[in-house]
């Protein structure tokens, strides 16, 4: 627990799946103007409590320490663990919040709904450029999907023909040739774990060899750490000492940078929206307290943390229509 006691192209995000319509020019990574700032209002107050992503905890953790500053009655405990911890604590009534980098999977919903009779709510507060770390002195600057696969994947379901395990493979020269490739990842209790396993394996099985970490940084301090390391984070746990590479859809196509534009674009593969899952019953609002803290996420201030922490900003028009999944 992390205890929180201080007395152009827009697109649509549904699914997982990434879906093009307009937007603002992105010279710089700035909070969408249309973006409205926060309206405090009256009689927020009680215990909020966060149970999920480790990808999102340090977020959760700067939004409710902003979040306390305009409510000191209120306290927040955080625990992130996994994405896999959420849908649980909120069947079970732990928590009211329950941040995830995936989408909940049909079983998950499936033992909320018997539960409370209606499906969970995922609002999405953050978009994320699931990023492919290596070495900051690997001189490896792009990869293709199918050859991520074939890193780290025993199945090789993309489809590239032979198993990778050095770096030569991947067309490195001298020294880097013979060099084998280390791999980190995370465990399956992790949403980024599910997703790189869905988005970039295939669904495919993970190598035995891969080190799993508890947490995202551990995966960047791992790669920073081992000079022929590989692994796989949000973009928000990028640091100096790793690369984020560029990726490609397909051998042959052209690659693309983890950045902002590439993601509203489709353009880098491993785009996703990170999300707060809530209870909420149909045709009624979410309960105050819950809802105060999602609309300051979803506000101008918390789409500033968004960007101190390294993620990407939501755009104005995905922003409006996470607010109204709170009404």
């Amino acid at each position: 627990m992390y205890p929180i006691l201080m007395g152009k192209k827009t697109l649509a995000l549904m699914g997982g799946l990434l879906v093009l319509g307009s937007t603002p020019a992105l010279a710089q990574l700035k909070v969408d103007g249309s973006i409205a700032a926060y309206k405090k209002t009256s009689g927020v107050a009680g215990n909020l409590n966060s149970i999920g992503s480790d990808t999102l905890n340090n977020l959760m953790t700067y939004w409710a320490e902003s979040f306390r500053k305009q409510y000191p009655n209120v306290n927040i405990q955080i625990e992130g663990k996994g994405s896999s911890t959420a849908p649980p604590a909120l069947t079970e009534g732990t928590s009211q919040l329950g941040p995830m980098s995936r989408m909940m999977k049909a079983s998950e919903i499936e033992a909320f709904e018997n539960k409370f009779g209606f499906k969970p709510t995922a609002v999405g507060v953050a978009l994320d450029s699931l990023a492919v770390y290596v070495h900051k002195d690997n001189p490896i600057e792009s990869l293709s999907l199918e050859e991520v696969d074939a890193i780290f994947s025993e199945n090789r379901k993309a489809g590239h023909p032979v198993d990778i395990k050095a770096w030569g493979q991947v067309g490195l020269k001298g020294a880097w040739a013979t060099k084998p490739i280390s791999l980190y990842g995370r465990n399956s209790a992790s949403g980024t774990y599910g997703f790189f396993k869905k988005k970039a394996l295939h669904k495919g099985d993970y190598k035995a060899t891969v080190k799993e970490q508890p947490g995202s940084a551990s995966v960047v301090l791992g790669v920073t750490e081992d000079l022929g390391g590989i692994g796989y984070s949000g973009i928000g746990y990028r640091t100096s000492g790793v690369k984020a590479i560029w990726l490609a859809k397909k051998m042959g196509e052209t690659a693309y940078e983890p950045n902002y534009e590439n993601v509203l674009q489709n353009k880098y593969p491993l785009g996703r929206m990170l999300y707060i899952y809530v209870a909420k019953a149909p045709n009624k609002p979410v309960d105050k307290l819950t809802k105060e803290f999602i609309t300051f996420a979803l506000s101008k201030e918390g789409q500033e943390i968004v960007i101190k922490d390294g993620y990407l900003p939501l755009t104005a028009k995905l922003d409006q229509d996470q607010l109204k999944m709170l009404e």
